[in-house]
Formats: structure tokens, C-alpha cells, sequence
């Protein structure tokens, strides 16, 4: 699908949200955008909004939150479209509203834990989300932010995916109501070893959390591109809603 891009500046300083309703007219349903959203750390982020998207349907859109991995890091959202949902919304479209901030230079997501916040804040009040379909998934890096942010922050998750990544096992200690996960990870990674997604597998079933643990037998570091197209992911999420 040949993707139309245009500029279109959203500004949030802390707890004001200054976006004028003409302003978000120019987000073309079907498309996917670049934005600027301005916080303690700027966050550019790609928006992808799904065909029949129509801010002023009563039922709100289910939603995606997706980080990226480590080689993603910088100034240029195109390489977002690199892989996973923004990769397959701009190639066919997905019923999703996909938020895909990129995390700067020299940080990492597991850093960048407020600020992930503070945008699915903003997203929550300025776009037409539906608060109990949404979700969040990550690769590699983005893998560990996963694991990190849905521990820090569950209520806000139907159902959560990181893909070979990794987290803190201590913090499963600290977390109720956590939403349903299903994890991945090739057992041939050499970049991130799939003990770090056992043991936080191992951590949350020994917790009684919901977890579905996928192990590509010889698959490597980038089986998330398999995981994302083959295992029925997107179907997975819309059957989970928060009550």
C-alpha cells in the first residue's frame, strides 16, 4: 500500500495538550504519519489510523503501541517501516490505530519509561482509542521496554507481546492485574539469548500470570518478522479486551 506522508507538529508541554481540531483533520485515515510529540525527552512517532477511522464513531479503535529495536534509534521514522506493525500497516493495513514512537540516540526504552506515558496519554485524549483494546508490543529492544512498561504500567494493556527481549524478574513481585502475555523467541538468538525471555516466563507463571511462551526451534534474532505474520498476533489481541 503506497503510504502519503506529510509533516503535522503536535506539542505537549507536560500536562497541556494544544492541538486544535483542524490540526488533527489532517491525519488521512489509512495512512501512516509522521508526528512530534514534545516531552521531558522529544519522542517522534509514526501514526497509522485504519481506514474507516472516524474520531467521532462511538466505539473507539483498538490500538497498538509498538517499540522498536535498538538499530531503530534516531531521527528518521522511516526506518520504523523497517519491521513489525508499521511495517504491515503501511503494506496492507491493520484494524488498528498503531503508535510507533522512535526512541532517541544514546537512550533506551527501559529509560524512557515517563515519557512512553506521557504519549499514551496524550494519544488516549486526542485520538479516538478504545481504553479496553489496547496493547503493546515490542522487538529486541523494544522486547525488554515491553516486559518493563506493562510491569510498571498494566492497567493500561488488554494483552501485551514482547518478542525476543528480556526484563527484571524482581518487578513481577510488584505488579497485579497484569494483562495477558505471549511472548516469543528463537532458542539460535545470539544477539539476545532466549534464557532472558525464560526466565521471565518462568517468573510469571510461577506469579499465575496468563503467558503464552512461543520458541522458534532454530530461529535466530529475527524470527519476530515470522512472529508477526504467521502466528496470528493481531487476531490474538482483539479477542482480549479489558473489562
Amino acid at each position: 500500500m503506497l503510504i502519503k506522508y506529510s509533516i503535522f507538529i503536535l506539542t505537549l508541554f507536560f500536562y497541556s495538550f494544544p492541538v486544535n481540531a483542524s490540526e488533527k483533520q489532517k491525519v488521512k485515515a489509512g495512512t501512516q504519519t509522521p508526528q512530534k510529540f514534545v516531552e521531558s525527552v522529544p519522542l517522534n512517532y509514526l501514526l497509522y489510523l485504519p481506514e474507516d477511522y472516524d474520531p467521532n464513531r462511538k466505539e473507539g479503535y483498538p490500538t497498538i503501541l509498538f517499540l522498536h529495536g535498538a538499530g531503530e534509534r534516531g531521527d528518521s521514522l522511516n526506518i520504523l517501516t523497517h519491521w513489525g506493525p508499521p511495517r504491515i500497516a503501511e503494506e496492507q493495513g491493520l484494524p488498528f490505530i498503531v503508535i510507533s514512537p522512535q526512541c532517541p540516540k544514546g537512550y533506551w526504552w527501559t529509560s524512557m519509561m515517563f515519557p512512553l506515558k506521557s504519549l499514551l496519554d496524550y494519544s488516549i485524549k486526542t485520538y479516538n482509542i478504545d481504553t479496553s483494546r489496547i496493547y503493546l508490543t515490542g522487538l529486541s529492544m523494544g522486547g525488554y521496554g515491553t516486559f518493563a512498561f506493562s510491569l510498571l504500567y498494566p492497567n493500561y494493556f488488554a494483552a501485551v507481546a514482547p518478542m525476543c527481549g528480556g526484563g527484571t524478574p524482581s518487578m513481577v513481585n510488584f505488579c497485579n492485574n497484569y494483562p495477558p502475555i505471549w511472548v516469543f523467541h528463537g532458542d539460535a538468538d545470539k544477539i539476545v539469548p532466549i534464557g532472558s525471555s525464560q526466565i521471565m516466563v518462568d517468573k510469571m507463571k510461577d506469579a499465575g500470570y496468563d503467558v503464552k511462551f512461543t520458541i522458534y526451534k532454530g530461529g535466530d534474532h529475527y524470527m519476530f518478522q515470522r512472529a508477526y505474520r504467521e502466528e496470528g498476533l493481531f487476531d490474538w489481541f482483539l479477542e482480549h479486551k479489558k473489562e
